[in-house]
């Protein structure tokens, strides 16, 4: 008894002494991990503002050089300002002091940071040129993301850009189909109505591959021409399309899972639904024939994200009424949607350069000048083709130039010694780009002034004919010629109004215009960078490349297409009609070719002609009246 108590009044003192330390053992991790917080803190703040990834070679170090020392300088500037202003909020005059001297040690520090920096990143850069000039030689490519040179597949790019799309769609779960079906039903997607899903057979959780293929297999059973004993059957599958179309599209889908089924009367509401912006602004410009070089329109692209992003902005006002799974989901495809941006640019350079592949295969092909001769012929063909619509011209001059200097470019790291035979191309593609800065910079400022002009005059005319409603309200009557005055300050208004579209297209065209060079740049790079062939391979297709610019270039030339000026306002007018007409027809599942477009257009600006004719001839007839009167 005495032993055992013996043991543990002996025990307990070891266990007491032992308390202190562990509590001394947990302090110092703590204090470890709040190091390591800060260290790893400090290291974001540094790289976020001093650029400090591996540059590409020595101009590459130099941009980046320059970037840290002017980065450092401003950083300096603002904390000078910033550091005394925010002291003396805290602790008054003595906070300000204080603020004073961190700011003045901030403003000598940063600035050298950045300068050590600066000189590091270009001695960096040059030591990687020799890497870079042998890399390039050898036909590989840079990886921005990876900072580092890799033999490029052009087909193992394409099935990765699919596979990550396939899997940005489906939300990286697996979706109701086959046997999942009855599992994926218990958690389904909650809507308003569920009808289109159910006449198409398919969860609403359903893929849009798993609608199309749906819609076919359901289509098959109702179809008029093989179901002709059924009365029915048409009026079953013209349901099917509409549902189809409903369902096929990202923004009519969404509006239909949280608002049902539209109103029948709602004319506006079916309007905003069915207008595609990729369609209507293929007609607009007429880029339907030059879409398999530069895929879709910049401004056709940007109008549709800002579509889902209006539908979305909807949604997020009704998450309060979401359930929390539903709530992640949405928040969770918006994190997603600036790498589904990236992942839409990289996959339409691999389209363009599958394209381009595709086009330049009689010339990859020549066995003798013939058929060199008969490659420059087919793509004489084609530039006719496209400069006898609207932009045609000037679509073939954005694609000639950049394709022209891209190949001339590349030929010349080839064959020529230390790439010096690049240099000619570089320096015109240097010339174009600045220049075309300066006219996006000069056609924002005029389309911001003449709408900003449009606009105050607009106001100006609804404010007399409020004015005026307003006298009516209070007992003065409007005589027939008030009315006629009225419809045509109205008229004067909408006139202001269109004078404004000649501005802003010329100011979106400046900026597709730039869109256009970066990406056929990324799909040329991508198309002589192929590692599936071989370095004279590659250059052939340079050569190849190289005359389908040169004679779009030159064609596109000859035809005014460097000149870009949109004066034709009724042009303009009948060409957004047309595109109007035509996005609703394809919407509800009409086939509408390029040729009935252009056809439409030309019978839309004669039209037109016409009502101009005819108002001319009666202000005339008018004038003329007027005139007998007072005689």
């Amino acid at each position: 008894m005495n032993s055992t108590t013996s043991d543990i009044s002996a025990a307990a003192p070891a266990d007491a002494a032992s308390i202190p330390k562990q509590d001394e053992q947990h302090m110092t991790t703590t204090e470890q991990q709040e190091i390591d917080e800060d260290l790893q803190e400090a290291s974001e703040v540094f790289n976020s503002l001093f650029s400090t990834r591996r540059p590409k070679d020595g101009w590459a170090g130099l941009s980046s050089g320059l970037k840290s020392i002017g980065k450092g300088t401003a950083a300096g500037v603002a904390s000078l300002i910033a550091q005394p202003i925010a002291g003396a909020h805290e602790n008054g005059v003595k906070g300000f002091f204080g603020g004073l001297a961190t700011g003045v040690a901030s403003a000598v520090a940063l600035p050298v940071t950045g300068v050590c920096v600066g000189a590091y990143q270009m001695s960096r850069g040059v030591a990687n040129s020799v890497e870079a000039m042998n890399a390039s030689k050898q036909g590989m490519m840079w990886d921005n993301e990876k900072r580092e040179w890799i033999h490029y597949y052009l087909e193992k790019d394409k099935e990765l850009v699919e596979k990550r799309e396939a899997e940005l769609k489906s939300g990286g779960g697996k979706t109701a189909s086959g046997g999942n079906l009855a599992a994926a039903d218990i958690n389904e997607k909650k809507v308003k109505d569920r009808e289109y899903y159910d006449l198409m057979g398919v969860s609403t959780n359903a893929t849009a591959g798993e609608i199309k293929k749906a819609y076919y297999k359901e289509a098959r059973k109702c179809h008029p021409d093989k179901c002709q004993d059924d009365p029915e059957a048409a009026t079953k599958f013209q349901a099917l399309g509409h549902a189809y179309q409903i369902l096929s599209n990202e923004q009519t889908r969404a509006s239909y899972d949280k608002n049902g089924k539209p109103d029948s009367n709602s004319a506006d509401a079916n309007l905003a639904n069915e207008i595609d912006p990729l369609v209507f602004f293929a007609v607009m410009f007429g880029s339907h024939l030059v879409e398999p070089y530069i895929g879709e329109l910049w401004i056709a692209t940007t109008a549709d994200t800002l579509m889902k992003d209006a539908m979305e902005q909807q949604q997020s006002m009704d998450m309060e009424s979401m359930t929390e799974e539903d709530a992640a989901k949405f928040l969770a495809s918006k994190s997603a949607s600036s790498e589904e941006m990236t992942l839409k640019q990289r996959k339409r350079e691999v389209k363009c350069a599958l394209n381009l592949r595709e086009k330049i295969i009689l010339f990859m092909e020549a066995k003798d000048e013939d058929d060199i001769m008969a490659f420059k012929a087919s793509i004489a063909q084609e530039a006719s083709k496209i400069v006898s619509t609207s932009f045609g011209a000037t679509f073939l001059v954005a694609i000639g130039f950049t394709l022209e200097v891209e190949a001339e470019e590349y030929i010349g790291v080839q064959t020529s010694a230390l790439g010096m035979g690049a240099m000619n191309a570089r320096f015109r593609r240097t010339r174009k780009s600045t220049a075309n800065n300066w006219k996006i910079m000069g056609a924002g400022i005029n389309a911001a002034t003449t709408g900003r002009k449009a606009m105050k005059e607009v106001e100006a005319v609804q404010k007399q004919m409020e004015e005026k409603k307003a006298m009516t309200v209070a007992g003065e009557e409007q005589d027939g010629k008030d009315n006629a005055m009225d419809e045509e300050k109205a008229k004067m208004a909408a006139q202001k109004l269109e004078e404004t579209i000649p501005a802003l297209l010329e100011l979106a065209w400046a900026i597709n215009n730039r869109d256009i060079s970066r990406t056929l740049k990324g799909a040329c790079k991508k198309l002589f960078s192929d590692a599936e062939v071989t370095i004279e391979t590659r250059i052939r297709r340079a050569e190849a490349v190289y005359l389908l610019g040169s004679e779009f270039y030159t064609i596109g030339k000859e035809c005014g297409g460097e000149k870009y000026d949109v004066k034709d306002t009724k042009d303009i007018k009948a060409r957004a009609e047309v595109a109007v007409m035509t996005t609703m027809a394809k919407a509800q599942g009409q086939e509408v070719t390029e040729d009935d477009t252009e056809d439409m257009i030309r019978r839309a600006k004669d039209m037109q002609q016409g009502r101009d004719d005819a108002e001319a001839a009666a202000a005339n007839e008018k004038a003329a009246s007027t005139d007998e009167n007072m005689t």
